[in-house]
């Protein structure tokens, strides 16, 4: 959901000049900015691979639920898969990195929740790699751009929530979301852990 979201936006902005779509299957999109890259193992990319290079950022919006998992797969997905692309980008001054995790994840990895903590040593040890910027994007429930397709099958039933969510402060739109990863990769932020709140905060700086 969020990987589409984000691409839809890149793909209307006009500041955006090119964008290479990584997934393990076509996207099913044609626009003049969209190159696509099949790679049916993300844990199968070298370091510094080549169909890589060029670009000014990097959104890593993979990820699966943890639900029914075990934490060494669970981990060997989240963490080891999230590590290897972002060696494989050949971190380097010039290029920032935004990894998508999740509201609720533990940077300090000693909480109970085994997700959590996978997701924090996940953004934790991407920010030792040596980009220009890494933020670690924690999205709350987002409102899906129009046109997406890949949406979760619960979300036609939770979707009418999304003004509720909003009211509390745990919830965004994949446009905000999207401007908002767009705005720091350009401009940085004071934080490199994006909380909803921040994301509203960039979503509006990106729209002035």
């Amino acid at each position: 959901m969020v990987g589409e979201g984000v691409l839809i936006e890149c793909l209307s902005n006009p500041q955006i000049t090119e964008v290479l779509s990584v997934s393990r299957k076509p996207t099913g999109r044609t626009h003049p900015k969209l190159k696509e890259y099949i790679v049916s193992d993300f844990l199968s990319l070298k370091e510094n691979d080549k169909s890589l290079n060029g670009y000014d950022a990097c959104f890593f919006c993979a990820g699966v639920s943890s639900i029914g998992m075990k934490e060494p797969e669970y981990t060997r997905i989240t963490y080891d898969t999230t590590l290897n692309f972002a060696k494989a980008l050949n971190p380097n001054s010039k290029l920032s990195f935004i990894y998508v995790s999740g509201t609720g994840t533990d940077s300090s990895e000693k909480g109970k929740s085994m997700w959590a903590r996978v997701k924090g040593k996940t953004e934790n040890d991407l920010m030792k790699l040596l980009f220009k910027r890494v933020f670690a994007f924690r999205p709350g429930f987002m409102k899906n751009i129009a046109g997406q397709k890949n949406l979760p099958k619960w979300y036609k039933y939770g979707s009418w929530m999304f003004p509720v969510f909003k009211a509390l402060g745990i919830a965004n739109t994949m446009q905000q979301v999207a401007q908002a990863m767009i705005y720091a990769v350009q401009n940085g932020y004071e934080k490199s852990v994006v909380e909803v709140k921040d994301i509203t905060i960039l979503s509006g700086r990106a729209s002035r």
